[in-house]
C-alpha cells in the first residue's frame, strides 16, 4: 500500500558568530609576506627555529637557564606561525569579533620583552659554560640568533602599535 510521494522538511538554524566566519572563504594573501610585518614575522619564525633547535641538540637540560630559553623559544615560534597562517589566509578578516591590532600589539610586545630577556639569560649562561666543544657553539650561535629574534619582535611590535593607533584593521 503506497501511500504518494513523502515530503521531508529540514530545519537549519544558524549562530551569529558564525555567520561572519566561513572557511570556504579564505584566500591566500600574498602580498603579506611582501609588507614590513610580513618579512618580519616569516624572519622571526626562521630565526627562532634556529634558536630553539641550536639548544635542543645540545646537552642543555645541564644548563638550567636554558630550559626558560627553549620555553620562550618554542612557545613563541608555535605562536608565530599560527599567526602567520591566520594573516596569509586572511582569516583575521573573517572574524571581525576579535580585536586583531590589539591582539597583534600584545603578542609582539610580550615576545619582544621575553625573547629579549631569554637572548640575555642565553648569552650569560654561554659565558658561564666552559669554552670548548660542541655544546658552547651552539649555544653561542643561539644567543646571536635569539637577540636577532628579539629584534624582528621589536620591529612588529613598532608596526603594531602605528597600525593600532591609527586603527587600521588590515595589519
Amino acid at each position: 500500500m503506497e501511500d504518494g510521494p513523502r515530503s521531508h522538511t529540514v530545519i537549519t538554524t544558524s549562530s551569529s558568530y558564525l555567520e561572519n566566519f566561513s572557511t570556504s572563504t579564505l584566500a591566500y594573501d600574498k602580498q603579506f609576506i611582501h609588507t614590513a610585518p610580513g618579512i618580519l614575522l616569516f624572519a622571526e619564525i626562521v630565526l627562532g627555529l634556529l634558536v630553539w633547535t641550536l639548544i635542543a641538540g645540545t646537552e642543555y637540560f645541564r644548563v638550567p637557564a636554558f630550559g626558560w630559553v627553549m620555553f620562550v623559544a618554542v612557545f613563541y615560534w608555535v605562536l608565530t606561525v599560527f599567526l602567520l597562517i591566520i594573516y596569509l589566509t586572511r582569516a583575521h578578516s573573517r572574524i571581525p569579533q576579535v580585536p586583531w591590532r590589539t591582539v597583534g600589539l600584545c603578542f609582539n610586545g610580550s615576545a619582544f620583552v621575553l625573547y629579549f630577556i631569554a637572548a640575555v639569560v642565553d648569552a650569560v649562561s654561554v659565558k658561564a659554560a666552559p669554552p670548548s666543544g660542541y655544546n658552547f657553539n651552539s649555544w653561542a650561535a643561539s644567543s646571536f640568533f635569539a637577540f636577532l629574534v628579539a629584534l624582528c619582535y621589536g620591529g612588529n611590535t613598532y608596526f603594531s602599535f602605528r597600525s593600532w593607533r591609527a586603527g587600521d584593521e588590515d595589519n
